[in-house]
């Protein structure tokens, strides 16, 4: 009832609009309406009171939650089962622990990650209240080989959400997002299996939507920032989150339904910061140059080496860097 009540007052806009009114079209108390709007004040939504008048909604409170989000929203299923939490460990880490029970499309978001992970077993920084920190659960019915292709599907979403804002990125095979030359998200797409059958996927997308330069550590600084560092202005989390969402389930579900990949792979051949330059291919210890080439039909990165001989890598056997740093 908490929620109605929100949406009643969102609907209003700057009218007030009364309790009995509330009360009658909910179907409860004066004093469950009076308890609601307490409440709401607590999460941060700044609401007027004025007897007989009623209560009018002031403004709302940055947060992830779906209430914030859903006007925004035009998906189906990716995002309508929100999961929302202040502070956790890690999101993908909670995303695992309740992908059984929990339907296809949830999403596990965060304002803080004490425990945040990226590839590798690498830590992300995800300060409170400052980022997009959010793992979406997956159930697609595929062979188990295929799940790496889904890493370029979320890559391709997010690309096209900031573009929606505005934003111009560069996508860094298979999952890193590159503006002005530093990661700006990340992306850990992890799989539980039983031999050809997928029990569910866990894609973590962390964005530094909003960090400054006291977010970042003078290591981080020198591959990494936000897009607030690069506009100069604060970003509506909300409004991103949602276009985040919106696209990766138009790119999603050609591919759950059909195999079809094609539209994610040709955003991230568009969109390339590696294609058509030298990278160093990483793998453990062994470090090897090459040109690359393209993305194939597969999603495989094309390099090809010093005397001609060309490979295709697999996304989850490599990190892929620039010459002299990360991307350049």
């Amino acid at each position: 009832m908490k929620r109605k009540t929100l949406l009643m007052l969102k609907k209003s806009k700057d009218d007030f609009i009364s309790g009995e009114k509330i009360s009658d079209e909910l179907g409860i108390s004066r004093t469950a309406v009076w308890k609601h709007i307490n409440t709401l004040r607590e999460e941060g939504y700044k609401i007027e009171s004025m007897p007989k008048n009623g209560y009018k909604l002031l403004s709302c409170p940055d947060v992830l939650t779906l209430e914030e989000i859903e006007e925004y929203l035009t998906t189906d299923f990716i995002g309508r089962n929100i999961h929302y939490f202040g502070s956790i460990g890690s999101t993908n880490i909670k995303a695992k622990e309740i992908a059984m029970e929990e339907g296809e499309g949830t999403v596990i978001i965060a304002e803080e990650q004490t425990r945040g992970k990226g590839r590798l077993g690498r830590d992300w920084v995800s300060p409170k209240g400052k980022g997009i920190w959010m793992s979406i659960i997956l159930k697609p019915q595929m062979p188990p080989s295929e799940v790496a292709k889904l890493t370029l599907i979320g890559a391709a979403a997010v690309n096209q959400g900031l573009k929606q804002i505005g934003l111009k990125s560069h996508i860094k095979w298979p999952n890193d997002i590159i503006i002005h030359g530093k990661k700006v998200c990340g992306i850990l797409t992890e799989m539980s299996c039983e031999l050809n059958i997928i029990n569910y996927v866990i894609m973590g997308i962390g964005i530094n939507v909003n960090l400054g330069e006291e977010d970042l550590s003078q290591v981080l600084a020198s591959k990494a920032t936000s897009l607030k560092e690069i506009t100069g202005i604060d970003i509506d989390r909300k409004r991103l989150l949602a276009m985040v969402l919106n696209h990766f389930e138009d790119l999603y579900l050609p591919f759950k339904l059909e195999g079809d990949i094609s539209k994610s792979i040709h955003i991230s051949r568009e969109n390339s910061i590696i294609i058509g330059k030298e990278v160093r291919i990483i793998r453990g210890d062994t470090e090897t140059i090459g040109k690359a080439l393209d993305i194939d039909e597969e999603g495989q990165l094309i390099v090809e080496y010093e005397g001609g001989k060309r490979e295709s890598i697999f996304s989850g056997e490599v990190s892929v860097r620039g010459l002299r740093g990360y991307v350049e």
